[in-house]
């Protein structure tokens, strides 16, 4: 028997933030599926964008701003990042700092214009999804600045309802893989005990975490994949190395005739 999900104690809003991307409502109540997409690493390539490594570069700059040196702002990243989700949790508890000063010098000073184009086959992957079952939305541990922005430049902020984000200006937002930011997610979008929820995702333990939560179908990104391998790990999580795979894992949420 599985062991029973945890519930929140406080408002969704106490742990993320949501922000609509279309006009109208954007409610899930009467979906029976939801899709839902993590941003970064996952709709664009990190291989050819290397857009961590660069993201990397300027937490480190941030911590050394603070006074740090070289080895101990690389420590301190590490370490806040393995013990809470993300370095800019570590930094709110354990520094003064203001987190929309971090997300300014950190994500919002990426170049993103000159390194995000759209892809197509990703266009016409959310193109061809069922709309009139399912809703789409973008599940990331950034603030929304940047959720749109990335989404603005891969041309797919028409397909995504709502970013469900960590919200920065909160002192004690949550984040992935804690369990609190996927049950503050369904209500948030006002999911209904009976939608089945869809993931994908570039961590493992982001994946491993919704799927213990009793979500659908949660699936591994990774671009590094080679074509014969199996699209399944050893510890069972389904693994793709590019968006498209979806439609076959999910075929049941494309339209009929939608092409492939």
């Amino acid at each position: 028997m599985a062991p029973p999900r945890p519930t929140l104690d406080k408002p969704w809003s106490s742990y993320l933030g949501m922000d609509p991307l279309i006009d109208g409502p954007i409610d899930a109540s009467q979906a029976e599926a939801i899709v839902w997409l993590d941003i970064d690493n996952t709709l664009y390539s990190h291989m050819e964008t290397r857009i961590a490594d660069l993201m990397i570069d300027r937490i480190r700059n941030y911590f050394m701003s603070l006074g740090l040196d070289e080895d101990e702002a690389e420590y301190l990243h590490k370490h806040y990042y393995k013990e809470y989700g993300l370095a800019i949790r570590g930094l709110v508890r354990h520094h003064t700092i203001d987190p929309l000063d971090y997300d300014q010098k950190c994500d919002v000073s990426l170049p993103l214009d000159t390194l995000l184009k759209p892809d197509t086959s990703v266009i016409q992957l959310l193109q061809s999804l069922d709309r009139r079952k399912t809703r789409v939305y973008a599940l990331t541990n950034a603030y929304k600045v940047h959720a749109r922005r990335v989404l603005s430049l891969v041309e797919l902020e028409t397909y995504v309802d709502a970013v469900v984000f960590c919200d920065y200006a909160n002192p004690d937002f949550s984040c992935k893989p804690e369990p609190e930011f996927y049950l503050a997610a369904e209500q948030a979008v006002q999911a209904s005990p009976h939608t089945r929820h869809y993931f994908v995702d570039d961590s493992v333990a982001n994946v491993r975490m919704a799927t213990s939560l009793g979500w659908h179908s949660c699936v591994l990104f990774d671009e590094t994949l080679p074509d014969n391998a199996s699209r399944t790990r050893e510890d069972g999580v389904p693994v793709i190395a590019a968006l498209p795979e979806l439609r076959t894992l999910w075929s049941e949420l494309f339209a009929p005739g939608s092409a492939s």
